[in-house]
């Protein structure tokens, strides 16, 4: 079975660059290797989870493992449906839309697990440190980034512009590569983007007043 491998981080400059766009950076998660071990992937997994679980302030040794348990089990999950879909979908006379239905729900299913997991160990504010982290840090780098871009924005708008990302990280966090979770960021991007063109901010511009206001 092919592992998918959870990536790296992006970059605030890159998803600054990428306010404007209809979709993020693309970057693969896939190793190339279809016959990865299973061991094996479960240590990239728990590593990529520890690092997660550093920014949660454990003090506790045995909570800070079932958390990491908790993140690399959904790894692995995940893992292991987009697999089952993708194989499904490969094989000669598959319905597409009853295995993407299908595969939905059993992801939908995985999530709803997770979360709460993660609830019974955490506070609310360590369950959404947890999602940042496996999600790149995109919300509160991109929101920052609106806020910094558009320095007029209304209380509204900015609830909107929170809310529309916080929506767009429950997708991200269920999907199977960097790419996938990117471009769930981006569809989101396009409807935050719509909705403050609709009001009247013109976003090119506002991009070349911040530069100027930055010099550079």
């Amino acid at each position: 079975m092919r592992r998918r491998q959870p990536g790296a981080t992006c970059t605030a400059a890159l998803l600054l660059a990428a306010l404007i766009a209809s979709s993020g950076p693309a970057r693969a998660d896939a190793t190339g290797g279809a016959a990865q071990d299973d061991q094996a992937y479960r240590r990239v997994v728990e590593g990529r989870a520890a690092r997660i679980v550093e920014d949660l302030g454990l003090t506790g040794a045995e909570q800070e493992q079932r958390v990491v348990d908790a993140i690399a089990d959904q790894y692995e999950a995940l893992s292991a449906a987009h697999d089952r879909r993708d194989e499904r979908l490969a094989a000669a006379g598959a319905d597409e839309t009853a295995v993407r239905d299908a595969a939905h729900r059993e992801v939908v299913e995985l999530h709803r697990r997770f979360v709460a997991r993660l609830a019974a160990e955490l506070a609310a504010e360590q369950v959404d440190t947890v999602k940042d982290g496996m999600t790149y840090g995109v919300v509160p780098i991109t929101y920052a980034g609106y806020v910094r871009l558009l320095p007029d924005l209304t209380d509204d708008q900015k609830r909107m512009i929170l809310a529309n990302l916080l929506e767009a990280r429950e997708h991200a966090m269920d999907a199977g590569s960097s790419d996938e979770k990117h471009a769930w960021f981006g569809k989101y991007k396009g409807r935050i983007n719509n909705r403050l063109s609709e009001a009247g901010y013109d976003l090119k511009q506002a991009e070349r007043d911040l530069a100027e206001r930055e010099g550079r």
